[in-house]
């Protein structure tokens, strides 16, 4: 018996300590290919961050190589560990609209009009987030702004490709849309928002939304650093924080290749451009282009690429990836002129940011309203942190508030 426990012993021992040596591998090597810029505010708080992401990513793939669960639904399950609880000022419920969970949460206190409404559509690289992960977020802007908040828990990839995520808050919007009544909300003022994968499903939402004579027109779209095109990833913005937490520029690629494929087998192409067909790339050109990007946003560097082509069995892999639903930066300008008023919130240190700067001139080339947000020091993700007791950022909640 003795000798049982001692080999227990050691194999525990054995086994925690390979553990501990793979951990604090995996966050050398992270921290090897990640920077922080001098800009960020508050740098040792995202280190922090971007470990505890690190150190469950690991954890999770340990737990996929000796079968227990996979990766992503290990970090999706330690995303997601937040018990619903009441609010003193909302009424929260769990629904379904067409098919599609959807979470409410309307404001308890008495109108004396029709409230405003607002669908909302998280983040999380359509491969993560849910409506436990954008509860607080959800619960602040129904309460700031005395709003109907709709979030959607739309599908998720890889599990569920494109154009799933898409369907689910497109059919969840129009539901909402048709039984305003039931809810209390004024049919002039509906609003579509979401944050970085969100962003991308509230725009493509609103354009197709756009031309419909059917239903209530959309007041506005909110758009929090959203991602709004795959045909480059070496904008000066994927450039300059290509290497900077939450998100790196090698995982944004991935996480678009996982919504659209479920795999990730054309990464390399993707990152060096040789994906799209150069005549796609130049038609598509007056759109997507780095001389579109104001200078002060190169001043950090930025080397141009020379253009490059690709084969047809690479193409055929993504060339889904020229529909505006996926990529809302492509839509025709007949579509942009009839979309709502915007808001675009962008961050400094974030490799979306040149998505949001360049459909925000766009919008207002085709004579759309814009208001437009930029966070000096903030860095993708920094809205979500805006409550996070000592793991909080200024710059996140003032974000907050002018997205309220």
């Amino acid at each position: 018996m003795a000798v049982v426990l001692t080999v227990l012993v050691l194999f525990l021992a054995g086994f925690l300590a390979g553990f501990t040596l793979l951990v604090i591998g995996a966050i050398n090597f992270d921290f090897s290919n990640s920077e922080i810029p001098p800009g960020v505010n508050q740098p040792a708080k995202l280190r922090i961050i971007h470990t505890i992401l690190i150190c469950t990513a690991v954890v999770g793939k340990i737990l996929e190589n000796i079968g227990i669960c996979t990766q992503v639904s290990f970090v999706r399950y330690m995303q997601g560990r937040k018990p619903l609880r009441a609010d003193p000022k909302l009424f929260i419920k769990d629904l379904w609209f067409e098919k599609v969970p959807v979470r409410i949460y309307q404001p308890k206190a008495p109108s004396a009009s029709q409230r405003r409404g607002v669908m909302f559509f998280h983040g999380g690289g359509w491969v993560f987030g849910s409506l436990e992960t954008h509860e607080e977020l959800c619960r602040f802007i129904a309460r700031e702004s005395e709003s109907v908040v709709v979030s959607v828990g739309y599908r998720l990839a890889p599990e569920h490709k494109y154009p799933a995520a898409y369907e689910d808050c497109l059919n969840a919007t129009q539901h909402f849309l048709q039984h305003l009544e039931h809810y209390g909300v004024d049919p002039a003022r509906v609003t579509v928002c979401g944050d970085s994968a969100g962003g991308n499903l509230a725009a493509a939402v609103s354009q197709i939304l756009a031309g419909r004579s059917d239903l209530p027109r959309l007041r506005a779209q909110i758009l929090i650093y959203p991602g709004l095109q795959a045909l480059d990833f070496n904008l000066p913005s994927y450039q300059q924080n290509r290497g900077v937490p939450l998100l790196f520029r090698e995982r944004a690629a991935f996480y678009m290749l996982q919504y659209l494929n479920g795999n990730a087998t054309k990464l390399e192409e993707v990152l060096e451009g040789s994906h799209i067909p150069a005549d796609i790339k130049l038609k598509f050109r007056k759109w997507v282009s780095p001389d579109n990007i104001p200078e002060r946003f190169k001043v950090r560097g930025y080397k141009p690429r020379v253009l490059l082509d690709c084969t047809t069995e690479v193409f055929e892999t993504v060339k889904r990836f020229c529909e505006p639903n996926l990529c809302p930066l492509l839509a025709e300008d007949a579509i942009i002129q009839q979309l709502p008023e915007s808001f675009i919130l962008t961050c400094e240190y974030d490799v979306l940011r040149d998505d949001g700067l360049l459909y925000k001139k766009r919008l207002e080339h085709n004579g759309i309203r814009v208001t437009w947000y930029h966070l000096e020091d903030g860095f993708h993700g920094i809205i979500n942190s805006f409550n996070s007791d000592w793991l909080s950022f200024p710059a996140g909640k003032k974000g907050l508030d002018n997205i309220v």
